[in-house]
Protein backbone atom coordinates (compact mmCIF):
# COMPACT_ATOMS: atom_id res chain seq x y z
CA UNK A 1 0.00 0.00 0.00
CA UNK A 2 1.83 3.54 -1.38
CA UNK A 3 0.17 5.43 1.22
CA UNK A 4 -2.50 5.46 4.07
CA UNK A 5 -5.01 8.17 3.53
CA UNK A 6 -7.82 7.74 6.47
CA UNK A 7 -11.17 9.40 7.46
CA UNK A 8 -12.29 8.98 11.09
CA UNK A 9 -16.01 8.54 11.13
CA UNK A 10 -17.95 8.42 13.57
CA UNK A 11 -20.98 10.48 16.37
CA UNK A 12 -19.29 12.87 19.25
CA UNK A 13 -18.10 10.35 21.99
CA UNK A 14 -17.50 7.16 19.79
CA UNK A 15 -14.12 7.49 20.89
CA UNK A 16 -12.20 8.71 16.96
CA UNK A 17 -9.45 10.94 19.35
CA UNK A 18 -8.38 7.95 21.17
CA UNK A 19 -8.31 5.80 17.83
CA UNK A 20 -6.56 8.62 16.10
CA UNK A 21 -3.96 8.86 18.31
CA UNK A 22 -3.24 5.16 18.12
CA UNK A 23 -3.28 4.94 14.75
CA UNK A 24 -1.03 8.10 14.42
CA UNK A 25 1.60 5.70 17.10
CA UNK A 26 0.96 2.88 14.86
CA UNK A 27 1.69 3.93 11.69
CA UNK A 28 3.39 7.08 11.89
CA UNK A 29 1.22 9.47 10.09
CA UNK A 30 0.22 12.72 11.02
CA UNK A 31 -3.27 13.32 12.51
CA UNK A 32 -5.56 16.08 11.71
CA UNK A 33 -8.48 17.20 13.28
CA UNK A 34 -10.33 19.77 12.06
CA UNK A 35 -10.39 22.60 15.34
CA UNK A 36 -6.74 21.57 15.53
CA UNK A 37 -5.75 22.55 11.63
CA UNK A 38 -7.24 25.56 12.00
CA UNK A 39 -5.45 26.79 15.18
CA UNK A 40 -2.10 25.90 13.69
CA UNK A 41 -2.97 27.63 10.31
CA UNK A 42 -3.79 30.54 12.39
CA UNK A 43 -0.82 30.15 14.87
CA UNK A 44 1.32 29.66 11.60
CA UNK A 45 -0.36 33.23 9.73
CA UNK A 46 -0.45 31.29 6.37
CA UNK A 47 -2.61 33.17 4.19
CA UNK A 48 -5.77 30.58 4.46
CA UNK A 49 -4.59 30.82 8.17
CA UNK A 50 -5.09 34.28 8.13
CA UNK A 51 -8.22 34.09 6.41
CA UNK A 52 -9.93 32.38 9.14
CA UNK A 53 -8.62 34.13 11.47
CA UNK A 54 -10.90 36.69 10.43
CA UNK A 55 -14.02 34.65 10.69
CA UNK A 56 -12.91 33.27 14.15
CA UNK A 57 -12.07 36.79 15.40
CA UNK A 58 -15.70 37.77 14.66
CA UNK A 59 -17.24 35.28 16.37
CA UNK A 60 -18.45 33.48 12.90
CA UNK A 61 -18.89 29.96 12.07
CA UNK A 62 -15.83 29.43 9.15
CA UNK A 63 -17.36 28.60 5.72
CA UNK A 64 -16.93 25.40 4.58
CA UNK A 65 -14.58 26.69 1.31
CA UNK A 66 -12.08 28.26 3.86
CA UNK A 67 -11.87 24.91 5.77
CA UNK A 68 -11.65 22.53 2.50
CA UNK A 69 -8.32 25.43 1.73
CA UNK A 70 -6.64 24.61 5.33
CA UNK A 71 -6.52 21.05 5.21
CA UNK A 72 -5.62 20.49 1.32
CA UNK A 73 -2.78 23.11 2.77
CA UNK A 74 -2.15 20.63 5.54
CA UNK A 75 -2.35 17.24 3.21
CA UNK A 76 -0.10 19.05 0.95
CA UNK A 77 2.62 18.41 2.66
CA UNK A 78 5.68 16.18 2.85
CA UNK A 79 4.43 15.19 5.97
CA UNK A 80 1.97 13.30 4.33
CA UNK A 81 3.65 11.53 2.07
CA UNK A 82 3.43 8.05 3.60
CA UNK A 83 -0.32 9.02 4.48
CA UNK A 84 -2.83 11.07 6.92
CA UNK A 85 -5.53 10.38 9.02
CA UNK A 86 -8.24 13.17 8.86
CA UNK A 87 -10.94 13.34 12.12
CA UNK A 88 -13.46 15.52 11.88
CA UNK A 89 -13.78 16.65 8.15
CA UNK A 90 -15.51 15.84 6.23
CA UNK A 91 -19.05 16.44 8.25
CA UNK A 92 -20.98 17.12 5.45
CA UNK A 93 -21.86 16.07 2.03
CA UNK A 94 -20.94 19.27 0.42
CA UNK A 95 -17.49 18.76 2.12
CA UNK A 96 -16.97 15.56 1.15
CA UNK A 97 -17.25 17.01 -2.73
CA UNK A 98 -14.50 19.47 -2.05
CA UNK A 99 -12.43 17.30 -0.47
CA UNK A 100 -13.15 14.49 -3.37
CA UNK A 101 -11.44 17.66 -5.46
CA UNK A 102 -8.62 18.82 -3.56
CA UNK A 103 -7.38 15.07 -3.43
CA UNK A 104 -7.72 14.83 -7.00
CA UNK A 105 -5.86 17.49 -7.30
CA UNK A 106 -3.03 16.65 -5.09
CA UNK A 107 -3.47 13.47 -7.40
CA UNK A 108 -4.46 11.43 -3.44
CA UNK A 109 -6.91 8.77 -3.47
CA UNK A 110 -8.47 7.81 -0.10
CA UNK A 111 -7.58 4.14 1.25
CA UNK A 112 -10.49 3.96 3.86
CA UNK A 113 -13.38 5.56 5.85
CA UNK A 114 -13.52 3.68 9.21
CA UNK A 115 -16.52 4.31 10.82
CA UNK A 116 -16.25 3.87 14.61
CA UNK A 117 -19.82 3.59 15.78
CA UNK A 118 -21.93 4.51 18.52
CA UNK A 119 -25.50 4.24 19.27
CA UNK A 120 -26.50 7.11 21.10
CA UNK A 121 -27.31 6.08 24.47
CA UNK A 122 -23.99 5.22 24.63
CA UNK A 123 -22.63 8.68 23.71
CA UNK A 124 -25.18 9.86 26.12
CA UNK A 125 -23.62 7.41 28.81
CA UNK A 126 -20.15 8.24 27.99
CA UNK A 127 -20.09 11.89 27.45
CA UNK A 128 -23.09 12.60 30.12
CA UNK A 129 -20.83 10.75 32.92
CA UNK A 130 -17.90 12.73 32.01
CA UNK A 131 -16.87 14.80 35.22
CA UNK A 132 -13.92 17.48 34.79
CA UNK A 133 -11.98 19.71 37.61
CA UNK A 134 -13.12 23.15 37.85
CA UNK A 135 -9.41 23.91 38.85
CA UNK A 136 -6.91 21.68 36.38
CA UNK A 137 -9.35 19.99 34.25
CA UNK A 138 -8.79 16.36 35.16
CA UNK A 139 -11.29 14.04 33.89
CA UNK A 140 -13.05 11.95 35.24
CA UNK A 141 -16.08 9.16 34.73
CA UNK A 142 -18.81 8.19 36.69
CA UNK A 143 -18.80 4.67 35.66
CA UNK A 144 -15.31 4.39 33.92
CA UNK A 145 -13.00 6.09 36.28
CA UNK A 146 -14.98 7.76 39.02
CA UNK A 147 -13.08 10.09 41.84
CA UNK A 148 -12.44 8.26 45.25
CA UNK A 149 -14.94 10.99 46.73
CA UNK A 150 -17.74 11.97 44.66
CA UNK A 151 -17.56 15.14 43.04
CA UNK A 152 -13.83 16.16 44.50
CA UNK A 153 -11.01 15.90 42.18
CA UNK A 154 -8.28 13.41 43.54
CA UNK A 155 -5.44 14.79 41.93
CA UNK A 156 -5.97 18.62 43.54
CA UNK A 157 -9.25 18.05 45.45
CA UNK A 158 -10.75 20.83 43.48
CA UNK A 159 -14.75 20.69 42.86
CA UNK A 160 -16.21 17.92 39.56
CA UNK A 161 -18.56 19.75 37.40
CA UNK A 162 -20.56 18.98 33.95
CA UNK A 163 -19.43 20.81 31.34
CA UNK A 164 -22.16 22.56 29.18
CA UNK A 165 -20.55 20.35 26.03
CA UNK A 166 -21.23 16.87 28.44
CA UNK A 167 -24.78 18.32 29.57
CA UNK A 168 -27.82 16.29 28.15
CA UNK A 169 -29.87 19.10 26.13
CA UNK A 170 -26.04 19.28 24.32
CA UNK A 171 -25.39 15.94 23.88
CA UNK A 172 -28.80 15.47 22.09
CA UNK A 173 -28.06 18.71 19.62
CA UNK A 174 -24.63 17.30 18.78
CA UNK A 175 -26.02 14.20 17.67
CA UNK A 176 -29.37 15.59 16.14
CA UNK A 177 -26.31 17.56 13.67
CA UNK A 178 -24.55 14.68 13.50
CA UNK A 179 -27.47 12.49 12.36
CA UNK A 180 -28.58 15.02 9.85
CA UNK A 181 -25.54 16.52 8.46
CA UNK A 182 -22.31 13.63 8.64
CA UNK A 183 -24.21 10.25 8.65
CA UNK A 184 -25.41 10.53 5.43
CA UNK A 185 -21.73 10.30 4.70
CA UNK A 186 -22.22 6.77 5.64
CA UNK A 187 -23.93 5.79 2.51
CA UNK A 188 -21.65 7.84 0.44
CA UNK A 189 -18.72 6.25 1.07
CA UNK A 190 -20.29 2.68 1.50
CA UNK A 191 -21.56 3.22 -2.25
CA UNK A 192 -17.73 3.82 -3.06
CA UNK A 193 -16.90 1.03 -1.31
CA UNK A 194 -14.49 2.38 1.11
CA UNK A 195 -16.59 2.30 4.45
CA UNK A 196 -14.95 0.21 7.12
CA UNK A 197 -17.36 -0.38 10.22
CA UNK A 198 -15.94 -0.91 14.04
CA UNK A 199 -17.87 -1.29 16.57
CA UNK A 200 -17.35 1.54 19.39
CA UNK A 201 -18.99 0.66 22.46
CA UNK A 202 -16.22 -1.91 23.08
CA UNK A 203 -13.60 -1.11 24.74
CA UNK A 204 -10.46 1.23 23.25
CA UNK A 205 -8.44 -1.41 23.08
CA UNK A 206 -10.59 -4.10 21.37
CA UNK A 207 -11.70 -1.34 18.96
CA UNK A 208 -7.58 -0.61 18.07
CA UNK A 209 -7.37 -3.86 17.54
CA UNK A 210 -9.84 -3.79 15.04
CA UNK A 211 -8.61 -1.37 13.35
CA UNK A 212 -5.62 -2.95 12.94
CA UNK A 213 -7.02 -5.47 11.48
CA UNK A 214 -9.15 -4.51 9.02
CA UNK A 215 -5.69 -2.10 7.51
CA UNK A 216 -3.88 -5.45 7.54
CA UNK A 217 -6.52 -6.74 5.47
CA UNK A 218 -6.53 -4.09 2.85
CA UNK A 219 -2.73 -4.24 2.88
CA UNK A 220 -2.82 -8.12 1.67
CA UNK A 221 -5.62 -7.56 -0.62
CA UNK A 222 -3.67 -4.87 -2.33
CA UNK A 223 -0.47 -7.35 -2.67
CA UNK A 224 -2.66 -9.65 -4.24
Amino acid sequence: MSDLNLILLGPPGSGKGTQGERLTEDFDLPYFATGDILRAAVRDSTEIGLEAKRYMDGGNLVPDQVIVEVVAEALDDEATADGFILDGFPRTLGQADALDAELKRLDRALTAVILIDASDEEVHRRLGGRRTCRKNGHIFHVTFDPPKNAGVCDVCGAELYVRDDDKPETITNRLKVYHDQTEPLVGRYRELGLLKRVEGSLPPDQVGDRIRALLATLRMEEEL
